[in-house]
């Protein structure tokens, strides 16, 4: 079979991708869409740009892993979303790319179990490991799995902005904590306002517990 994996350039996911490359014998590793073209499997992952219906029919199957309970929790950050919400278990689908977004038959779904105190780079790790596992678990029961329909009512997260790492100075730590759970120290820290200044915090684990 030709696999192709496909993810976007310059973001989280790459060295993760190159993993997976390591562990699907024969597969290719791309950074845009345009340059994949009859393949069986394209695995779609962590990757920022809409692809058209015209460049999906060019290969057999084009695989996107999300990590919500579709229908529900469509659109951006899902995973950062739900921990906000107060999640611990959050459910990742695995389906069928189509033209619009987050929509395409569902084949497998797994849930990924949460400590509640994993911070930004361990939740990208954990991501990532679900990811990869769907991916190989979807490979080792292919062609012998079948999709299923979306079911259900839809729901959509919007795609994230900087506010969404705006601490609130009137509320606890505690109260918070999801909320600094999600910021990236480098690309988003999590920010305050104080008479008008603006404050900067950055959280890390203790390693010496």
């Amino acid at each position: 079979m030709k696999i192709a994996i496909l993810t976007s350039p310059k973001q989280w996911f790459i060295e993760y991708a190159k993993q997976l490359q390591k562990l699907i014998n024969n597969s290719q590793l791309f950074y845009s869409h345009e340059e994949i073209k009859n393949f069986d499997i394209v695995f779609i992952l962590s990757y920022h740009k809409i692809i058209e219906k015209k460049f999906l029919d060019k290969n057999k199957h084009n695989i996107i892993i999300h990590a919500s309970k579709l229908p529900q929790g469509k659109g951006w950050s899902p995973l950062f979303y739900q921990i906000n919400e107060g999640k611990n278990e959050i459910v990742f689908s695995l389906f069928e790319a189509d033209e619009k977004m987050d929509n395409g038959d569902i084949y497998i779904q797994k849930t990924l179990k949460l400590n509640g105190l994993e911070l930004y780079e361990e939740l990208r790790k954990k991501q990532a490991q679900c990811t990869i596992d769907l991916c190989l678990t979807f490979l080792k029961n292919y062609p012998n799995i079948k999709a299923k329909k979306q079911k259900g009512e839809e729901s959509f997260y919007p795609k994230r902005t900087p506010k969404n790492s705006q601490l609130d100075i009137n509320k606890t730590i505690n109260e918070q904590f999801n909320l600094l759970r999600t910021v990236s120290n480098e690309e988003f820290p999590a920010f305050f306002y104080k008479d008008g200044k603006k404050f900067i915090i950055k959280i890390y684990p203790d390693c010496t517990d």
